[in-house]
């Protein structure tokens, strides 16, 4: 990787990961794309380069890939799931358009491509512990589907132009830095809010359900370490299963607890985020990414309340 654009550097987790990939590579060497009225602030727009890079122009994308010579293409252009149940054309436009667009690009410009897939392409027919790494998809929202779409498509391009793709199947993501947006998983991001502001958590996710979750540093560690694999060693590419933890609310409320004894849960279910949360694994087989290119995680649930307590302490209390 030597220039890299970052479509959806504003985002959830693209905030992040561009600052990550600056710091590894260079700021100079890292563009940050944004859409209109998404434009970058603060440290994000200062430490490097940014551009308008809507997906759905791929005219636009292509102009940003020729003048900053882009060769490495960060694609995390998405809407996320519960988001993407209420605007289902929209999230077909931008994940699926969009990475059409962004394909032919890389085609055309011999660039490399992320662009990430989820827990969510799985359904209520695949297993769901130790779910396989090749097992049967059938979601049953849209966000599953273009999420599908997202690893057959990004194959398709790498089978049938030679264009490098690669992706992971993120689980929920867990972070201090980036407020929570709209996904299923959101809640194990609330809950640390409400553990500091000591506010009373009312949980939309049942009691005992469990799922597939990441800490931010480790989930950009998965992205970046993928696209710096050796390609001859891939056999899955798009996209590869990666887990860390899982827990129900319960589990994570007494890891709280553990730091603030005072906290306190209660439940009241979501249905929407219910039954996105049914269909999707309680822990997922990524023997293949510890295999092809090395995956390890770092941190537990234990480990990342600790980290996530402390610096989620400091920033609220930086306001």
């Amino acid at each position: 990787m030597k220039n890299i654009l970052v479509i959806g550097a504003t985002g959830q987790i693209g905030s992040e990961l561009t600052m990550e990939l600056r710091q590894r590579y260079g700021g100079d060497h890292v563009v940050a794309g944004y859409i209109s009225g998404s434009e970058p602030h603060g440290e994000l727009a200062e430490s490097g380069p940014m551009a308008l890079a809507d997906v759905t122009d791929g005219e636009a994308i292509a102009r940003v890939v020729k003048q900053h010579g882009i060769d490495t293409i960060y694609n995390l252009a998405a809407l996320l799931s519960v988001v993407a149940e209420q605007k289902p054309r929209l999230a077909w436009q931008v994940g699926i358009d969009g990475l059409w667009n962004v394909l032919e690009v890389a085609r055309e410009e011999h660039c490399a491509v992320f662009t990430p897939s989820s827990i969510g392409s799985f359904g209520l027919e695949t297993p769901h512990d130790m779910t396989p790494q090749d097992t049967i998809q059938r979601p049953r929202t849209i966000y599953g589907v273009s999420k599908v779409t997202t690893e057959l498509l990004s194959d398709w391009f790498h089978h049938k132009y030679g264009v490098d793709t690669r992706s992971v199947r993120f689980p929920g993501i867990i972070s201090y830095v980036t407020p929570p947006g709209g996904g299923t998983t959101d809640y194990a991001v609330d809950i640390y809010y409400s553990a500091v502001r000591g506010e009373r958590f009312v949980c939309p996710i049942k009691e005992g359900t469990r799922m597939d979750m990441m800490y931010m540093p480790d989930a950009l560690r998965a992205a970046i370490e993928l696209m710096e694999a050796n390609p001859d060693r891939l056999v899955h590419r798009n996209g590869f299963n990666v887990a860390a933890m899982s827990f129900d609310p319960d589990m994570i409320y007494h890891a709280i607890k553990k730091h603030c004894p005072q906290f306190e849960m209660t439940y009241d279910v979501d249905p929407l985020k219910q039954q996105i949360a049914e269909s999707w694994p309680n822990m997922m087989d990524d023997s293949c990414a510890r295999r092809e290119w090395g995956w390890q995680h770092e941190y537990n649930l234990p480990a990342m309340t600790k980290d996530m307590l402390a610096k989620l302490a400091l920033r609220l209390n930086a306001k």
